[in-house]
């Protein structure tokens, strides 16, 4: 199944907090758009691997998904290798999106940088004619390379190539991250607090898209770095 769009994310909850808005509004435009989480987010203070995968499947349903796939890596622990790029490629190959969604290029998390390089890495791998990969029937798959390679930006504040006007798509966005009950803010909630599950962190998502928006003239927008210097026609071309 081909789709326009492929979303990773290190972790279930990476894709909705840096790009769910760009997501939803893909979606409502009638692009398909799937999403492979890398793994399951079995490290995470709050909440259980098992937990985490309901709440990705709830928070597929908000974004109208293709699908969503889950890698299994171990959390914390994958690395940018041969087997992990390897895994990464049949998945590009299999779905041979134009565009390729990954993690921030520099992160709080250690696993963010890296599976945004993995990614990075597996989809440039993926071009190559000599690198042989078969899909789950066993049949080769033919070499397959993004036309782009986006990055959004999660906890650092990354100064953006580009934003994405997400103004009619903020409150899906959010309702995507609210999925993950277990992982944010819960006045009721009894479990540790971490960095994510403060009142805080939540009200500064919806804000970073709100600032990102007044600085571009809209009501709210998502930013995203690029890997080569992107390329208009026209002046116009630009909003």
């Amino acid at each position: 199944m081909k789709v326009d769009i492929l979303a990773f994310g290190a972790h279930p909850d990476d894709v909705e907090l840096g790009c769910g808005g760009s997501i939803a509004k893909a979606t409502s435009q009638g692009k398909s758009v799937g999403v492979i989480d890398l793994t399951r987010g079995e490290l995470g203070t709050r909440g259980s691997a098992e937990i985490r995968d309901q709440e990705a499947a709830a928070a597929a349903k908000v974004l109208q998904l293709a699908f969503r796939k889950n890698l299994a890596f171990r959390d914390g622990f994958f690395d940018n290798n041969e087997a992990h790029q390897m895994v990464i490629i049949q998945m590009i190959r299999l779905y041979q999106p134009k565009i390729v969604l990954c993690n921030a290029i520099e992160d709080r998390h250690i696993d963010h940088p890296k599976g945004s390089t993995l990614v990075s890495d597996a989809c440039f791998l993926s071009g190559l004619k000599k690198i042989m990969t078969k899909d789950e029937a066993g049949n080769i798959q033919a070499p397959w390379r993004p036309a782009h390679v986006y990055h959004y930006i999660q906890w650092k504040e990354i100064a953006p190539d580009f934003v994405v006007d997400i103004s009619n798509h903020i409150d899906t966005k959010m309702e995507a991250i609210h999925a993950y009950a277990s992982q944010f803010y819960d006045a009721k909630s009894d479990e540790p607090s971490t960095p994510i599950s403060s009142q805080n962190f939540l009200e500064s998502v919806r804000y970073r898209a709100q600032n990102l928006g007044r600085l571009s003239g809209v009501a709210a927008a998502e930013g995203f770095t690029v890997e080569r210097t992107p390329l208009i026609q026209n002046f116009d071309d630009i909003a």
